[in-house]
């Protein structure tokens, strides 16, 4: 999907946040955010208070307002960020088009359908140029595949049948070829339907750390509000008039209404941010537990690695020319559409400028590769004068057999040498002409650019990196080297993947898991962030509860860093909002209390003029200061990778300090302006 990122100030996303905000104060929604339900109760007894309070009517009027206003404006913001992923929605929406599939009749021919007539179960055919109908697998042929409109990303990708690279993602296009897929999902459950739900952000929940946050600030709330309940009565008895109006204001403005107001906006946007660097979360609990994960498993086939061996290296016989050996190679690969043949093919023509010959028949015929010979090649027959040829590429044993066959031998020095690759990882293939050995081609499963720097990023950070493969521990051990993970387990089976995380799950450890196979399945749906590839396997994808549209698994670097941005933000917010809590208490409990008690004339640090001006700038800064973070909170609070007791002290500086300061300034230019222009 596009990754174009919706602007926090887009006309249209405020002006229905506008409207959001009023439906949103249904009691049956706004409940599910005690705080605000109960400054939504305090605002309606206020303006009850209109016609029967002692305190001038336009006071009264200004205090029910305000309280009204903050909050419309905690609504605002969650409204603000869920508009945002409803945008992007729109966006995804607006792509689709209704189209025309070929399914296969059971005679084997194919009919025209509706692509909404399409089922689970159902094989469909895709030429070039096409759009795939819906979510499923190739199960015959190979292609080229434009994947833009659900990654941003314009590179093509190659889908074929079997292996890790099967899924197709309805809407897709196919740029070359055909294929024959089998559809995986029914109508409204394919994966562009999900994830138009999902960043609609309707199917949220929230994680336990914003549930016992919540928690806290609703008892909180009940504590005040039974310290508001007691003071009426201790009023009357130390001579002191507590209006209700007054007593109203002071609840609201010492309960967390800051953090209160802009907890949901907080947790949805930090999905939103996920989505706009092309990472599908599928809950919220999952971004939250991101923050926290101190081991990452990562499969090492098309994770770490390319996925491909290629030609690395050629290493000729003793005697034999290293242009001969790739000469050979190269001819024996012509017609070799492997990614391994491929790249001998390109190895040769870099390193010595070897160029493809026509080789056509009736001047050669080729050997294909077979699991019983394990060798492929090209012979060519007397021709010109020329003497025929004979020349094979292989395993080392299946070419030391063939050469053997026809009397030859193998060299020593050859043999050393398939035994260095293997110990190193890589792969040997010897090269053969009749009875000659000629040398050893050297494969090697190609680690992906830069990924050794961002493992030591994701060190710095505290997450240790685990590498999962089949591969033999020899060729592990290298691939893990190169790579420059903390640890790996070599001939791994889902089993062992599977008792890897719930070892480390045990010990205390939140674990994530990164992969692309089918057998990454069970793995993804057991670790705390399941982040599967998005060209991987539908198991993979239903498994995991994230989806990297850009199939790069070092992306986890940048979820980590969102996640540990949410908690960095809500917990810096909470900060502010207790901070600002203590702020307002020593602006309007004095300014209450001077006329009766005029020994706590010097707590009134602020010199307020009177205590109405006093509750009524405390009620307007609340609810000022709500719509001023709302884009803090959506942005989020910077991540720098420092350790906890800076980060505290970091917090409490800008904060808490902050927190306390700035309602200070803020009453205080609030009462000037309110007495200025005679409001009470």
């Amino acid at each position: 999907m596009s990754t174009k990122t919706i602007s926090l100030f887009d006309r249209e996303i405020l002006l229905k946040a506008v409207g959001d905000s009023f439906r949103k104060l249904d009691p049956r929604q706004q409940i599910k955010n005690p705080v605000m339900f109960i400054t939504l109760i305090g605002a309606i007894l206020t303006f009850c208070q209109l016609f029967t309070a002692k305190e001038p009517f336009g006071y009264v009027l200004q205090v029910a307002l305000w309280l009204l206003f903050t909050v419309l404006f905690a609504n605002f913001a969650e409204a603000v960020a869920e508009g945002r992923g409803k945008a992007q929605a729109r966006a995804l929406r607006a792509s689709r088009r209704q189209l025309v599939a070929k399914r296969r009749r059971k005679d084997g021919s194919f009919e025209p359908v509706d692509a909404t007539e399409l089922r689970k179960g159902d094989v469909v055919h895709v030429s070039a140029g096409e759009q795939i109908p819906g979510d499923g697998d190739v199960v015959e042929g190979a292609a080229s595949v434009d994947e833009s409109a659900i990654t941003g990303e314009s590179a093509p990708v190659i889908r074929e049948a079997g292996g890790d690279r099967s899924a197709v993602t309805g809407g897709t296009r196919v740029l070359s070829d055909e294929l024959l897929i089998r559809i995986t999902a029914d109508p409204g459950e394919g994966f562009l339907d999900h994830m138009i739900s999902l960043v609609e952000g309707a199917k949220r929940q929230k994680t336990p750390n914003e549930i016992a946050l919540t928690i806290l600030l609703s008892a909180l709330t009940i504590i005040f509000l039974l310290v508001i309940i007691a003071l009426k009565p201790y009023g009357l008895y130390a001579g002191v008039a507590f209006s209700i109006t007054a007593l109203i204001a002071l609840l609201v403005c010492l309960i967390p209404t800051t953090i209160g107001g802009l907890l949901s906006a907080i947790g949805i946007a930090g999905m939103d941010r996920l989505l706009q660097r092309n990472v599908l979360a599928m809950s919220g609990r999952a971004v939250e537990a991101a923050g926290d994960i101190d081991v990452l498993l990562l499969d090492k086939t098309g994770t770490i690695t390319l996925g491909n061996r290629m030609a690395n290296d050629f290493l000729p016989a003793p005697g034999v020319s290293p242009e001969r050996l790739a000469d050979a190679a190269q001819l024996a690969s012509l017609a070799d559409e492997t990614p391994e043949g491929r790249s001998i093919v390109v190895l040769a023509k870099e390193r010595f400028n070897l160029r493809g010959r026509e080789v056509a028949a009736p001047h050669a015929a080729f050997v294909p590769f077979t699991a019983q010979t394990r060798m492929s090649g090209v012979d060519f027959p007397a021709r010109d004068g020329k003497p025929a040829r004979q020349i094979r590429k292989g395993a080392a044993e299946n070419i030391q057999a063939w050469v053997g066959a026809q009397g030859g031998g193998c060299p020593a020095a050859v043999t050393g040498a398939v035994e260095s690759i293997a110990r190193q990882g890589g792969t040997p293939l010897v090269v053969a002409e009749g009875r000659e050995v000629l040398g050893v081609i050297h494969l090697k499963d190609v680690v992906k650019g830069g990924i050794k720097d961002r493992f030591a990023q994701l060190r710095a950070m505290g997450i240790r990196t685990v590498m999962i493969t089949g591969d033999n521990p020899l060729t592990a051990a290298a691939i893990a080297a190169e790579s420059g993970v903390d640890d790996y387990l070599a001939q791994a089976t889902p089993e062992m993947k599977l008792r890897r995380i719930r070892d480390q799950q045990g010990a205390r450890h939140l674990v994530a898991m990164t992969g692309d196979g089918t057998n990454d399945a069970p793995a993804l749906a057991q670790a705390d962030v399941g982040v599967a590839m998005n060209t991987g396997t539908q198991a993979a994808k239903e498994a995991g509860n994230m989806v990297d549209l850009d199939s790069n698994p070092t992306k986890l670097l940048e979820i980590v860093e969102i996640g540990k941005q949410l908690l960095i933000t809500r917990g810096s917010l909470t900060t502010f909002s207790i901070a600002n809590d203590v702020a307002k208490y020593f602006a309007i409990i004095p300014a209450m209390l001077v006329g009766v008690f005029p020994a706590i004339a010097p707590l009134n640090i602020m010199g307020l003029a009177s205590p109405l001006s006093a509750i009524l700038s405390a009620v307007i800064f609340n609810a000022l200061i709500i719509i001023a973070l709302i884009p803090l909170a959506l942005r989020g609070v910077a991540y720098r990778p420092i350790g906890a007791a800076a980060m505290l002290r970091r917090n409490l500086l800008i904060y808490g300090l902050g927190g306390i300061i700035i309602p200070f300034l803020g009453i205080k230019l609030i009462d000037v302006l309110i007495n200025a222009v005679h409001l009470v």
